[in-house]
């Protein structure tokens, strides 16, 4: 191959053009982003940024002395990709031709309908997301997080260690039942209420009101909250509206094998847009954490590089962690369909708990709050049975 494009200049896309060199490839690399800075960490963006007690500078992927030998054009979206005469076209008019073209466009968040225009309602999922919402959380006042999933609980976290009245909207029954399950979705939350934010679960909200500013969330029970700043955390969609017409398999993302090769020779996916198959279960998963989006590259450059030519190993369990109110959760593996839990360490009602997940009796997932090296045990032994 003489020109690789990777599309997307987040950790999945650093990752893939790392992995490029770190395999041996010499040729011309363009890394293409939508946004127009460098490669940043996006996990702190909700937590310590947020809080501010983390700088821009630190929020930086890239070593001082890394060079990649990178064309780097930042700023400018992707628009489409004809895989005929290899070439993808941006939205400034330009285009691209390439041998091979490595999809990590990310997911961007969902919003609230009705919400365009009015000031002090927020998503967060940029750099540019968090300055905005830093600014108006260092004013004050009475903050409405609307979903109970870890991006909400964690910016919920945040704004009450900076002394502002906040309040958690969730429609589900309990938050964080599907990633974690009900029984631990229901601990993990918990941590809400111990430390004086209100959560109200099992409501949809119906709207926002407010003139030119929003002024309260309007619940479907007919209740309202006082707002003066909204954080709309519902999820994420994947960027693949681009693709659109390519004639690359869609589906929930760009539909990849174990090993994240697409539907089209020349072309693989990685990160939040990619919904790889997982041989353990049988079926495509689509997995937005920061480890596969540092991980999954390596699988996947292998495979462009070899133009399909090589056996797809099983990715590890997936892995993730959140801080909030102090306390440090990480989660391994899949709990979904798991048919049991079991606390094998510590105490729930002290926030330093230990959880096994296990479908017929084999482990399958796991939880720590506030257990890291106990946790790591368990991660590895995840690890290993999986493989």
């Amino acid at each position: 191959m003489r020109t690789v494009a990777v599309v997307g200049a987040s950790l999945a896309g650093l990752s893939a053009a790392r992995s490029l060199r770190k395999q041996g490839y010499d040729g011309r690399l363009v890394v293409i982003g939508d946004e127009l800075h460098r490669p940043y960490d996006r996990p702190p963006l909700s937590k310590e940024f947020l809080a501010g007690t983390l700088g821009e500078a630190e929020l930086a992927l890239e070593t001082d002395d890394e060079d990649l030998r990178a064309e780097w054009l930042l700023g400018v979206r992707a628009s489409g990709l004809d895989h005929a005469a290899r070439t993808l076209r941006l939205a400034d008019g330009r285009q691209v031709q390439a041998d091979g073209v490595v999809i990590a466009t990310g997911a961007a968040a969902r919003t609230l309908p009705g919400s365009e225009g009015l000031a002090g309602v927020h998503t967060l999922r940029t750099l540019d997301d968090a300055r905005a919402l830093r600014d108006e959380l260092a004013r004050g006042g009475r903050l409405v997080v609307i979903g109970g999933g870890f991006i909400g609980a964690e910016v919920a976290s945040t704004a009450y260690a900076l002394g502002l009245d906040v309040t958690v909207v969730e429609a589900a029954p309990t938050p964080l039942a599907g990633p974690l399950g009900e029984t631990m979705g229901a601990v993990v939350s918990a941590l809400h209420a111990d430390h004086g934010v209100r959560l109200e679960c099992g409501v949809g909200v119906k709207g926002l009101s407010g003139e030119t500013r929003v002024d309260a969330v309007l619940l479907e029970d007919g209740r309202s909250i006082p707002a003066d700043i909204v954080v709309v955390g519902v999820g994420a969609r994947p960027n693949v509206e681009w693709l659109e017409g390519s004639g690359i398999a869609l589906e929930n993302g760009v539909k990849c094998g174990a090993d994240g090769r697409t539907s089209l020779a020349g072309v693989v996916a990685v990160g939040d847009c990619a919904n790889w198959y997982d041989p353990r279960a049988g079926f495509h998963r689509r997995v937005e954490h920061w480890t596969g989006a540092r991980e999954r590259p390596d699988a996947a450059i292998a495979t462009l590089l070899a133009g399909g030519a090589v056996e797809p190993g099983v990715p590890r369990p997936p892995y993730f962690w959140s801080d909030q109110y102090g306390v440090k959760i990480q989660f391994a593996g899949h709990a979904a369909g798991a048919d049991s839990v079991t606390i094998e360490a510590g105490a729930a009602d002290d926030c330093d708990v230990l959880a096994v997940y296990r479908r017929a009796g084999d482990p399958v997932a796991v939880l720590g709050m506030n257990q890291p090296r106990l946790f790591m045990r368990w991660r590895k032994q995840l690890a290993a049975t999986a493989s």
